[in-house]
């Protein structure tokens, strides 16, 4: 397994992640729990309580990237192109910018708590609620408005905040199929972010996921937890949207305060070695033709046939990026230049064709 590590953690706190699979996710649980599970080292997770937040944001959710001026990072209301329509600040004697409890029928009132996983789901229980891994300031206006919808690719847009972040129908095609409900979708700048807590409340809260409330995105089990509709989005947004400064800041400002870390942001790769199977990410074969390596990290995909073969390569959305012919003599395409991600590659020959998902690493 490839390692890319990031950040502020400690010697030996991922040593017992050595399987693959759902069992990984079961070791990782062990070490960001409140348990004793006989590691070597344990790191109990401390419960701050939801009142523990603020604090927590204080020193987790400050602008140092953007405006660098230490007000509120909220990812409903941040223009990181630009000027933000409002911002707020951390007045811990005088919390004026804090949601009083009434208010907020407008975009820049307020700001309160957003479980980017509901708290519905969990029906509000500790220590869920209280998790600063997943709970983030946001405007409260916007928070309202995206309720308990889950996250996806927005086609017709109903609501759209001032940082363009929008609510409406989920787009049914390209990698976002398979749901047609309504959905809440952030900016691109943080759909990294948002995906990367999923994988942590999966993994976290693995032993009691399976009893919480439905929820569209999951699927009601312990193992795989996603739908596969809204996995197959999470791990486009998490391709997409790298591990950023901000994210490696912010999982050890929540470490300092609650004793775990978001394991997927410091080895963004265990998601693959996890979830992997959900891909359709095999090494494909037939009688006429293999292609291979999938997930593909080089320069070059690998394409053995014994006939002649047009290849496309589509991206999610079904536009076509790239399109070639390989034989006998020419078995490699060049894919550097695919940005990370997903994408659709179809395979034409005489006997007929064949469409595949292609993962760019």
């Amino acid at each position: 397994m490839t390692s890319i590590s990031f950040g502020q953690i400690p010697t030996g706190y991922y040593d017992s992640a050595t399987g693959s699979g759902y069992t990984l996710k079961s070791q990782l649980k062990a070490i960001i729990d409140d348990v004793n599970d006989g590691l070597p080292t344990e790191y109990f997770s401390i419960d701050n309580g939801y009142g523990g937040l603020y604090d927590t944001y204080a020193s987790s959710d400050i602008d140092s990237y953007y405006e660098n001026n230490g007000t509120v990072l909220d990812m409903y209301s941040e223009n990181p192109g630009g000027t933000d329509a409002y911002e707020y600040t951390y007045e811990i004697e005088t919390p004026d910018d804090r949601d009083p409890g009434s208010g907020g029928t407008s975009e820049g009132e307020y700001y309160n708590r957003e479980h980017i996983i509901p708290n519905s789901v969990f029906n509000g229980n500790f220590p869920m609620r209280g998790d600063a891994h997943f709970v983030v300031p946001s405007d409260k206006y916007v928070n309202n408005q995206r309720g308990s919808l889950p996250f996806g690719v927005v086609q017709n847009t109903n609501y759209i905040s001032s940082n363009g972040s929008k609510r409406g129908n989920n787009l049914n095609s390209g990698y976002s199929a398979g749901y047609t409900g309504v959905v809440f979708e952030p900016i691109d700048e943080f759909k990294g972010d948002i995906a990367r807590m999923y994988y942590y409340f999966a993994t976290r809260y693995e032993d009691g996921i399976a009893s919480y409330n439905s929820y569209d995105m999951f699927n009601g089990s312990s193992n795989q937890v996603f739908n596969t509709t809204f996995f197959n989005i999470l791990y486009q947004w998490h391709s997409q949207d790298p591990v950023s400064q901000r994210e490696i800041d912010r999982n050890n400002a929540v470490f300092d305060a609650q004793n775990n870390r978001n394991p997927f942001i410091d080895h963004p790769e265990y998601v693959q070695a996890i979830w992997g199977s959900l891909l359709s990410n095999k090494d494909f074969t037939n009688s006429d033709f293999k292609m291979f390596p999938n997930p593909v990290s080089g320069n070059y995909l690998n394409i053995k046939t014994n006939q002649v073969l047009k290849i496309g390569v589509y991206d999610v959305l079904g536009k076509l990026i790239m399109a070639t012919k390989v034989d006998s003599n020419n078995s490699k395409i060049d894919v550097s230049p695919l940005k990370k991600g997903l994408y659709l590659i179809k395979l034409d020959s005489n006997q007929g064709s064949i469409t595949k998902k292609l993962i760019k690493q």
